[in-house]
């Protein structure tokens, strides 16, 4: 429970960290080359230094957005990606039917935090409240945020 609780604060300090933008000609090229060579199709990038990760922002595909981090080395440290809810795992399938029966999910991320994968989406419903949730890859509830 206490690295959930961390890996949650992790999350929120990189989404509410100041970013500032960064031309593409100030990324080191290790991190270039190892984007380039990882997403060779991504288009709109836009690169930012998050503290001292450096962060891209793009889309494949048909306006599936992507963030990437990468430490100065050129190692991927995090990956937040858009998916279909289709994607999800079937344990957190389960648990969506078990305790948001009626619910819908919306804007639904796959977090990639040091080789563990969580999901993060909305939950909602016309008749109760609205959630944001992360669940881990096994279905597990990791947060529960009012919407």
């Amino acid at each position: 429970m206490k690295k959930q609780i961390l890996f949650l604060a992790a999350l929120g300090t990189l989404s509410f960290s100041q970013a500032q933008d960064l031309p593409k000609s100030q990324v080191p090229s290790v991190i270039l080359n190892q984007f380039n060579s990882q997403y060779p199709k991504a288009t709109d990038v836009e690169w930012e230094m998050d503290g001292k990760l450096y962060n891209v922002e793009f889309e494949t595909g048909w306006n599936t957005e992507h963030d990437v981090w990468y430490n100065a080395e050129g190692k991927m440290v995090k990956q937040k990606e858009e998916i279909a809810s289709k994607e999800l795992p079937q344990a957190v399938h389960k648990t969506i039917e078990t305790n948001f029966q009626g619910y819908s999910t919306d804007d639904v991320e796959r977090i990639t935090d040091e080789g563990k994968i969580f999901y993060k989406m909305e939950l909602n419903s016309l008749l109760k409240q609205d959630w944001e949730v992360v669940f881990d890859a096994n279905g597990n509830i990791l947060s529960q945020i009012e919407d």
